[in-house]
């Protein structure tokens, strides 16, 4: 002790060089403190938390709310030691203190914020969060927390109290608004395209009222820019893409294939009974060998037990019906076509324009090239094979055909 105040007496002739070792021990007692906060206590949580077996155990090990609280502890000891330093202005000393407090301030809110986090995870994996979400109202409460930090932070510098703060925020509150309405809308549809994963860079989205139809290059606070398939650049404002209906074709670039829906218009005239000599004709077509012997015996089947009936009420082969199932065996068989999505061949209602016959299947790619060559080939093969059954593709008449029936009439006249 006596050492101790001799030391004392001679540091007192060099101010500066007792400021710099008090200055000095402040900081060795925090980081100690730190390290026992962290290293000890936080480690000890951490290692009593495995022991309790739990499905959400991994969760608490990716997220640590303890490691994030323990950061309040070396500037706690800043905050109460920096009055203990001799020889420092008054000034210096309020501005670490206000520098440490609002330190504690922002420290606890991200606490929270990752006890939220934490909160939301081991909710989404309750089945029934699929049809009750809660993470808007997790943002909204995380929203309200920082605002509220950041006010009682800079209440701190300011040396006054929130709720005059609030109150002399809330006579601007009308001007701000008006002034920075654009912004606080792209804001707040900012924060819900990325809370909700609507849109990211890269995606394909299509949004006919504004004429945007390509890829997404750019997201910033006020917009978001679109490259479209013609090299054009289309600006959509952030707003719209929540207040307006667009489609992101995300979903079928992650699933790999691409959808096919289009429709063979036939004439309904061509649509009849198929005789014997047709169906032996069609059973040297490969695919259709199995399925005629297939549907012949059900025919047969159910005829006879109508055999006291008109042959009018008999079931007999249709060369749509054939065709219908020559061009599902054929999609079946394509190496385009992706065998485990739905495969569907299916008459639509009947039109003025004719007997929609509707092709519904999905490629197994998803490149535009090679999709419209799979496409374009399947649709050229059962183009070209439709007279094998008989029937005919409808189509308005041209200038041609009424040239041809012209010079018909003139020929017999």
């Amino acid at each position: 002790m006596d050492y101790l105040k001799y030391l004392r007496s001679e540091l007192s002739h060099y101010p500066w060089l007792e400021t710099a070792i008090a200055f000095i021990i402040l900081i060795l007692f925090a980081a100690l403190a730190n390290f026992i906060a962290k290293r000890i206590i936080v480690r000890g949580i951490r290692h009593l938390v495995t022991k309790f077996k739990s499905p959400n155990q991994s969760i608490f090990a990716q997220h640590s709310v303890t490691q994030r609280f323990a950061n309040i502890v070396p500037a706690i000891v800043i905050m109460n030691g920096i009055t203990t330093i001799p020889h420092l202005p008054e000034k210096f000393i309020s501005f670490v203190q206000m520098g440490a407090q609002a330190f504690i301030f922002l420290t606890l809110a991200l606490t929270v914020s990752e006890a939220l986090n934490i909160f939301n995870l081991i909710y989404q994996r309750n089945p029934k969060s699929r049809n009750k979400p809660i993470k808007g109202y997790l943002q909204l409460v995380k929203l309200i927390l920082f605002v509220v930090c950041g006010l009682m932070i800079l209440g701190t510098f300011l040396k006054k109290d929130v709720f005059t703060l609030l109150a002399g925020f809330g006579a601007m509150a009308a001007v701000l608004m008006l002034v920075f309405q654009n912004t606080i809308l792209s804001l707040v549809a900012s924060v819900q395209i990325a809370s909700y994963d609507m849109v990211r860079i890269g995606d394909w989205i299509e949004m006919p009222s504004l004429n945007a139809d390509g890829d997404v290059i750019d997201m910033s606070l006020h917009t978001v820019t679109v490259q479209n398939f013609d090299k054009t650049f289309t600006t959509i404002p952030t707003n719209k893409l929540v207040t307006d209906t667009f489609r992101n074709w995300r979903g079928m670039s992650e699933s790999g294939c691409r959808r096919i829906k289009r429709s063979l218009f036939l004439d309904q005239s061509s649509v009849h009974f198929m005789s014997d000599a047709e169906q032996q004709k069609l059973k040297d077509f490969l695919l259709l060998d199995q399925y005629l012997d297939a549907k012949k015996s059900e025919i047969e089947e159910f005829n006879n037990h109508l055999s006291n009936q008109s042959q009018y009420n008999q079931r007999r082969l249709t060369n749509l019906g054939t065709f219908r199932a020559y061009v599902e065996f054929y999609l079946r068989q394509h190496q385009g076509i992706a065998q485990n999505q739905t495969i569907l061949v299916r008459q639509m209602q009947p039109t003025s324009e004719g007997l929609p016959l509707e092709i519904y299947a999905f490629t197994n790619t998803i490149a535009w090239a090679s999709y419209e060559a799979i496409q374009s080939d399947i649709f050229d093969h059962l183009i070209a094979i439709i007279p094998e059954f008989g029937l005919r593709i409808y189509q308005a008449p041209s200038g041609h055909d009424f040239q041809v029936l012209s010079a018909e009439q003139t020929d017999k006249a």
